[in-house]
């Protein structure tokens, strides 16, 4: 008889699942580039119609996932994502352009992606277990131990079959979401909110602190996704170092350290007030992007792509827990909503990066990643006016006591 451990444990694959289709692609990105003879601003729209995909998987979610059932819709998720790593490393070379080849296998995986993040936070927010903003922090950790396993194990992979081999790796990585559909067929899971419960969607829309929430969520998702795409592209293009340094010194080490920031929020999250964390993460964060930009010596840089992850680590499960606490009977279509916010940063930050690295000269990627550091200023000043708006009501209460 499987448990809810099993369940929660399904969730944990189900985000290793979302962190390969997300993050093995840009690895990919410069071999792309020479082989198929594909432009920076072309791979830009590679991470935009990734995460566009996602956008309207997850509006489509909120209105229709609780009919389908959340057994069904997980299930459906990660055989698409399996299609999507599976045409990754064949569509290139079946279809008439490779371009398009591409778009078809991000198409697939998109929707994989946008599924499992509007559906895995939910069913582990609906598990029977206690301290819900420590499991849903280590829930989201699991993605970025995806996303170090897929930068580590695919630098392996490169290593053993060769680069001019590389379409062998996606196929391989297919195995994970497609054994982890089977164990969705099997595990129990609740529904986060019964349906005479929950608030309807026209007066949740009406909320202006699920708006807020919206806001925060978006600059999350481009905080996060600006640097994480392009790190791997940036160490190669820009600071000139080997692939294998740049990968396990960009995106790696990135995503090494945003695990690091989620699991320790998981177990020490009790003495340090979430809002607050998050506020000093978006301080980092702006420090992060600054040391990447303009550091004049490579390591250094890397140094600030690294710190970017931990600074990053608690912005999108942060803003799921704020808002499942202020909005309790939001149910699926909370989620939904917030993790279509979530993808429209995901696919502003990195394409906003792209667009200006191509008109701004010399300058190129570093310009593009200057220009991201407007979204982690963004969730600063959200907090701070938080922050000063609450002490602001604590002093009325003073004065008329």
């Amino acid at each position: 008889m499987k448990s809810y451990k099993h369940t929660i444990y399904a969730c944990y694959v189900g985000f290793i699942t979302q962190a390969i289709v997300n993050n093995l692609g840009p690895l990919l990105f410069l071999t792309f580039q020479t082989q198929f003879s594909i432009s920076v601003e072309k791979i830009g729209f590679l991470i935009t119609l990734n995460f566009g995909i996602q956008l309207i998987v997850d509006l489509l979610a909120a209105k229709y996932v609780d009919k389908i059932g959340y057994r069904l819709s997980m299930v459906f998720a990660h055989f698409m994502a399996a299609a999507g790593l599976v045409g990754m490393g064949i569509f290139p070379f079946l279809f008439p352009s490779p371009y398009l080849g591409l778009m078809a296998a991000i198409f697939f995986n998109a929707i994989g992606g946008g599924l499992l993040e509007v559906l895995a936070s939910p069913i582990v927010e609906a598990a029977p277990t206690g301290e819900k903003e420590k499991a849903m922090s280590l829930l989201h950790s699991f993605y970025c131990f995806g996303h170090v396993g897929v930068v580590i194990l695919s630098t392996i992979g490169f290593h053993l079959v060769g680069m001019e081999n590389w379409r062998y790796l996606p196929i391989i990585w297919a195995i994970v979401p497609f054994l982890n559909a089977f164990a969705f067929m099997k595990v129990p899971i609740r529904v986060l909110v019964e349906e005479d419960d929950r608030i309807p969607v026209r007066k949740l829309l009406t909320m202006r602190v699920f708006w807020l929430f919206v806001v925060l969520m978006l600059c999350a998702g481009a905080s996060e996704q600006a640097m994480s795409q392009w790190a791997s592209f940036f160490a190669e293009s820009s600071l000139h170092v080997s692939k294998t340094m740049g990968d396990l010194l960009g995106p790696c080490s990135f995503a090494i350290l945003m695990g690091v920031s989620r699991v320790f929020y998981g177990k020490c999250g009790e003495r340090i007030k979430l809002e607050k964390f998050m506020y000093m993460s978006s301080m980092l964060c702006i420090v992060s992007y600054l040391l990447a930009v303009f550091a004049p010596i490579p390591t250094v840089s890397l140094l600030g792509c690294a710190l970017c992850g931990l600074s990053v680590g608690i912005m999108w499960p942060g803003t799921f827990s704020i808002a499942a606490r202020e909005c309790t009977q939001g149910g699926t279509a909370l989620f939904a909503f917030l993790a279509l916010a979530g993808d429209a940063g995901c696919m502003s930050g990195p394409g906003l990066v792209g667009i200006v690295a191509d008109h701004v000269g010399k300058w190129g990627l570093k310009g593009g990643l200057l220009a991201a550091i407007i979204f982690p200023i963004c969730i600063g000043a959200v907090f701070l006016f938080k922050t000063n708006k609450k002490q602001e009501i604590d002093k009325d209460i003073v004065e008329e006591l």
